[in-house]
């Protein structure tokens, strides 16, 4: 039995430095490769946002103060998986969202807070299971934020109003941007339109 007890000691010592090993890895990186990655995460300042309406006309530019609600009442609002992603930054399994292969035009909202994140006429079939645009509906609406969670330097995709983990952008998308905005649909409320 103290063999046992040995080992998983050594163990989980082991294993507890190799995650400070990691996150001290990652703080470096990013130092290096010129990202600040202090940056304040918890920002309850206005922000800038563009409305449209539910048919994608422009509304304008409107100041609003960011959506903010506590874990209990995220979790009455959103489903278990909606939740995941959104609040947890999880990712959906490829192939599995409803909205991966929606091609009806329409707008794409944010599920938490209702922003408007993306148009149809900005999707395209990127074949790798999640919905993918090549720009969002306005920049003011979605921020970027340098993500090392996965032990590889991604830039993550969240909403500007609620700070929503909508998925990550890449640069191996189309042209006119060469973007790749891979969104989650448990992220995603669509907004259908005529045309």
């Amino acid at each position: 039995m103290n063999e046992v007890t040995r080992r998983g000691l050594i163990f989980g010592a082991a294993t507890a430095a190799a995650c400070g090993l990691l996150v001290g890895v990652e703080r470096v990186c990013l130092a290096a490769l010129g990202y600040d990655n202090n940056e304040p995460e918890d920002d309850s300042g206005p922000v800038k946002i563009v409305k449209f309406a539910d048919d994608g006309a422009r509304l304008g530019v409107y100041t609003l103060a960011k959506v903010r609600k506590n874990k209990s009442e995220w979790k009455k609002q959103l489903t278990p998986l909606q939740y995941d992603v959104t609040r947890r930054a999880a990712t959906e399994f490829a192939f599995s969202g409803a909205l991966h292969d929606q091609h009806a035009p329409g707008l794409y909202r944010c599920i938490d807070c209702g922003n408007a994140l993306f148009d149809s006429r900005a999707k395209f079939d990127s074949g790798t299971g999640w919905p993918s645009f090549w720009e969002p509906i306005a920049g003011e609406n979605v921020r970027e934020k340098k993500d090392f969670s996965a032990g590889v330097l991604r830039t993550e995709v969240k909403c500007t109003l609620c700070e929503a983990h909508l998925g990550h952008v890449f640069a191996d998308g189309p042209e006119p941007s060469g973007l790749r905005y891979c969104m989650n649909s448990a992220a995603l409320r669509f907004i259908s339109r005529k045309s």
